[in-house]
């Protein structure tokens, strides 16, 4: 299983929010990069970067921290929040992003979205699914819309296209921030009605306890970051995890 730990962004500085509440944020370090390099002497191999500021903005913002990250260290980064335009996509990549992650914009505009899949390929475009009572939600988190979850994957996975989504961040926001485990019983069934999805789970892990869970599940990866910042998960538990399963 895939461990994906996540670096939140808000004015350069590692953030978690609860329940994607802007109100209700907690600085965990001023310097990503120390978080990142940690994150890589213990064996991960993949960071998860969101641009809070840029999900607000509806604009990348937060590029030089991208930068630096992938300048400094030798993670594969995905990247999210604000990529709205061909322009920011451009940036993310020339920032050194591996992948990107388009949720909002694949909402709004599946045109331009659709547009990148076939400039880029599905294996660095990634569909980010944000849900909120299985409901798509945009504008990072502050509206959700009448689109259902299946509905939404249909779309994009199964509907005749000429370039399908394969790899999907499935993010519960009402677990997102709030330590109290993983939707399995979402991402089972999920991963059921789309067998050839890379579904990515995201929100509520709070040990390694969910995640074992989630990788006996079937999950093929996970992204976390408050269990990590609130002490509950650990570098070392991370690393044993790591070296377990290669």
């Amino acid at each position: 299983m895939e461990l994906i730990p996540a670096i939140d962004l808000i004015e350069g500085r590692c953030v978690r929010l609860t329940q994607g509440d802007y109100a209700q944020r907690k600085v965990y370090d001023e310097h990503p990069l120390e978080v990142a390099k940690a994150f890589e002497q213990h064996g991960v191999k993949r960071l998860h970067v969101v641009d809070l500021d840029g999900a607000k903005a509806q604009h990348i913002v937060n590029w030089k921290v991208l930068e630096t990250l992938t300048a400094q260290t030798g993670l594969t980064v995905d990247f999210g929040g604000g990529l709205k335009s061909d322009d920011d996509l451009r940036i993310a990549f020339e920032c050194g992003a591996s992948m990107v992650t388009g949720g909002s914009i694949a909402v709004r505009r599946p045109d331009i979205f659709r547009s990148w899949l076939l400039q880029y390929g599905n294996e660095r475009i990634i569909l980010g699914a944000d849900v909120r009572d299985e409901k798509i939600s945009v504008s990072g988190w502050t509206e959700t819309t009448e689109c259902s979850i299946e509905d939404f994957l249909t779309a994009y996975i199964t509907e005749g296209r000429s370039v399908k989504v394969r790899k999907v961040i499935c993010t519960d926001i009402s677990r997102d921030g709030m330590l109290q485990g993983p939707s399995v019983a979402l991402y089972r069934r999920l991963q059921a009605q789309f067998p050839d999805m890379y579904l990515i789970a995201s929100g509520g892990v709070s040990s390694m306890a969910d995640i074992l869970e989630l990788e006996q599940a079937g999950l093929p990866a996970v992204i976390f970051g408050k269990a990590i910042y609130e002490g509950r998960i650990t570098l070392k538990d991370i690393e044993r995890f790591i070296v377990g399963t290669e």
